[in-house]
């Protein structure tokens, strides 16, 4: 799973960027160099829903990558390790490091270099909440009645070597018998009798069973009550499992699904498989979640307007992440930002050049909101960070996005199916990519890759220019300069001129401080804009503002109101009239329950730039809650029919909106 600000609906009113991707990711990576390698998993799992309890046997085989003494795993804090045994069935000591969710095993023979072995682990524990999760206030695991999820960035079973080390499995999970299990690999459903454990239901139960042959990341586990809707449009073997609440749009969903399947499969080539579960996932957790054959979103998200975003980058991640994989931390880019920019370029594919815009603008904001590391030295950084994320996932994706203008559509596309080709089923690093992409530009890249990794920082462009007649009719003649601070600055850019007869492009390369360009039109110019199009990731002043509003998001999530509110103003201190600056304020007043202070901010949002659009319709859900809330009935459903009336459904507003017309808000009660 990963943390990171992303858009995702999920979350309340959080707009296109908000804790997302949540996906597949690791709390701790150790400096070192990996120690051993796990090749195989077999793990029988039983799970007693109404009690919260998973009780599992892991046998685990896996190989030394140098001689070693001790075996380490990572493992949920929740589950309590009862026995461990080595490949003849000899009882093994076991040494918990609560810390970092470790289990340390001692060898007393040792293990060679490239010898290999097996340990089986007992365990079992209680999963209910975040307490124990890997990553603090992250419930990454949970068994309930309703819906249960183990997914692999818990650590529900003994991990080594996080989203970098590939493995088969057979994993079997034993449910009550009305419940449905989703996982990884070819299934075998059977009726199976009530274990005499006492943590067993003693109700009939049944038995999923995966087992997943390519090496991959399996270990992703979803069961519970659902719908399930099938498809095999396009010769795909989709499955869509949503709650009964969802089950009139899981077809809008399958038909979403199979569009955005196959258009990768015609960029990238085929998959490791074909099959693909679209699962609802509880709101408790992760906005999204990906694995070999899976792509789940959490309900919240699920709307009658398709969240076709949010689903295209999970399902990207069958090519980045299940096929092709990162060789280390420094390459995580490799998985993320692949299918950062695959989603923007299935926008640009369902909605044209304005739909890639907007998404180049997400992730340049997500790209430069934490830019104070080069991505080449992500590894030092907390992969459940922000900053990691940030990084890895939209600059990553910024950096594809500029790729592509540097080496034109032809050859971005050969690179991209070339490296999905060559790679597939393997891990991958940046210079094995690197190397493709040089192969099909005809010349060394250094340069770019150099730039952007192992530096921070982008341009923020200026032009200046003349502009001389060249007489009755030979037209015009402009020269200039664009300037930027970044002394060792090179890449392409676009100059687009617009004159009384049409607009020209001139493509100039950009390098330093300070580009002369002389141009000559035929009509007169006008105005002349740089990178109009968004090819280069540069710094503006809605840049700017827009990642101070990001970091408050992320202040804000984390229980750090003062923080918030401070990146906030700053981003008023950019634009008085931000809509979006005054209503993040507003949630922050509301959160502390300083309801004037948040009326006052909400009005501000009315009353501003109108940027983005949502901020009237939530701003007046959020007025007519504070009146409820002070006994202004009157007022509160004055507020609640013009949000209304805006007839911006963005996050389920109006179903929301007629829900307090009907019912007044009443506020939580506070935990005790």
């Amino acid at each position: 799973m990963q943390i990171r600000l992303r858009r995702a609906a999920c979350v309340l009113k959080s707009s296109f960027v908000l804790l997302l991707a949540f996906f597949l990711t690791t709390v701790t990576w150790a400096a070192e160099k990996p120690r051993l390698r796990v090749d195989d998993y077999q793990i029988e799992a039983e799970l007693t829903p109404h009690l919260h309890q998973i009780s599992a046997r892991a046998k685990v085989k896996f190989t030394a990558l140098q001689d070693v003494n001790v075996a380490v795993f990572e493992l949920h804090n929740g589950l309590r390790v009862t026995k461990v045994l080595d490949a003849n069935n000899k009882l093994l000591s076991a040494e918990r490091v609560t810390q970092d969710s470790t289990i340390r095993v001692p060898l007393p023979a040792g293990l060679a270099k490239d010898a290999s072995t097996i340990l089986t682990f007992e365990y079992e524990g209680q999963l209910e909440t975040a307490d124990d999760s890997p990553v603090p206030g992250l419930k990454l695991a949970y068994v309930g009645d309703d819906t249960s999820y183990l997914l692999y960035s818990g650590r529900w079973f003994p991990v080594s070597g996080f989203g970098l080390n590939r493995f088969t499995s057979t994993i079997s999970v034993i449910v009550p018998a009305h419940m449905v299990v989703i996982g990884s690999g070819k299934l075998t459903i059977t009726d199976s009798a009530p274990s005499k454990k006492p943590t067993s239901s003693g109700l009939p139960t049944k038995t999923f069973t995966f087992v997943a042959t390519k090496p991959s990341f399996p270990g992703t586990i979803v069961a519970g009550v659902f719908q399930e809707y099938k498809s095999d449009e396009a010769g795909m073997d989709l499955h869509v499992f949503f709650k009964p609440t969802h089950q009139t749009i899981a077809p809008t969903y399958a038909t979403t699904a199979v569009q955005e399947f196959t258009y990768y499969l015609t960029l990238y080539g085929l998959p490791p498989s074909q099959k693909l579960n679209v699962v609802e996932l509880p709101a408790d957790t992760v906005p999204y979640a990906w694995a070999p054959e899976i792509a789940g979103l959490a309900g919240p998200s699920i709307t009658e307007k398709t969240n076709y975003r949010l689903l295209a980058d999970a399902i990207a991640h069958q090519w980045w992440g299940v096929s092709v994989s990162p060789a280390t931390k420094d390459d995580w880019w490799l998985s993320d930002g692949f299918s950062r920019y695959s989603e923007a370029m299935y926008v640009e594919n369902a909605a044209g050049a304005a739909g890639l815009e907007e998404a180049v603008k997400d992730m340049s904001v997500g790209a430069l909101a934490y830019d104070t590391v080069p991505l080449s030295s992500a590894s030092k950084l907390d992969l459940f960070s922000t900053e990691f994320q940030s990084l890895a996932t939209d600059k990553g994706a910024m950096i594809l996005h500029m790729l592509r203008w540097v080496l034109g559509d032809e050859k971005y596309l050969k690179t991209m199916r070339d490296f999905s080709a060559q790679f597939a089923g393997k891990s991958a690093s940046l210079d094995d990519f690197r190397a493709i992409a040089e192969k099909n530009y005809g010349d060394q890249l250094t340069w770019f890759f150099s730039q952007w990794l192992d530096s921070t920082g982008a341009p923020e462009f200026k032009v200046k220019y003349t502009v001389y007649r060249l007489g009755s009719d030979k037209g015009f003649r402009v020269t200039g300069a664009i300037s930027q601070d970044l002394d060792l600055f090179r890449m392409p850019v676009d100059l687009k001129i617009d004159t009384d007869g049409k607009t020209e492009d001139k493509r100039i390369e950009v390098v330093g401080t300070n580009s002369p360009f002389t141009v000559e039109t035929f009509g007169r110019p006008r105005r002349i804009a740089v990178d109009p199009d968004h090819r280069v990731l540069t710094n503006s002043s809605d840049v700017k503002l827009r990642s101070s509003i990001l970091r408050g998001q992320a202040s804000q999530q984390q229980g750090d109101l003062s923080g918030a509110l401070a990146e906030f103003n700053k981003a008023l201190d950019l634009n008085k009239n931000s809509s979006l600056a005054h209503y993040r304020i507003a949630e922050v007043f509301f959160l502390q329950r300083n309801y004037q202070s948040a009326a006052n901010a909400y009005r501000e949002a009315i009353n501003g730039d109108g940027e983005p659009r949502w901020t009237e319709v939530w701003s007046r859900i959020q007025l007519g809650k504070i009146f409820d809330i002070t006994g202004q009935r009157e007022r509160a459903v004055n507020e609640y029919r013009q949000a209304v009336q805006t007839n911006d459904n963005t996050f389920g507003a109006l179903e929301e909106a007629r829900r307090y017309l009907q019912k007044a808000y009443e506020r939580p009660k506070e935990k005790q």
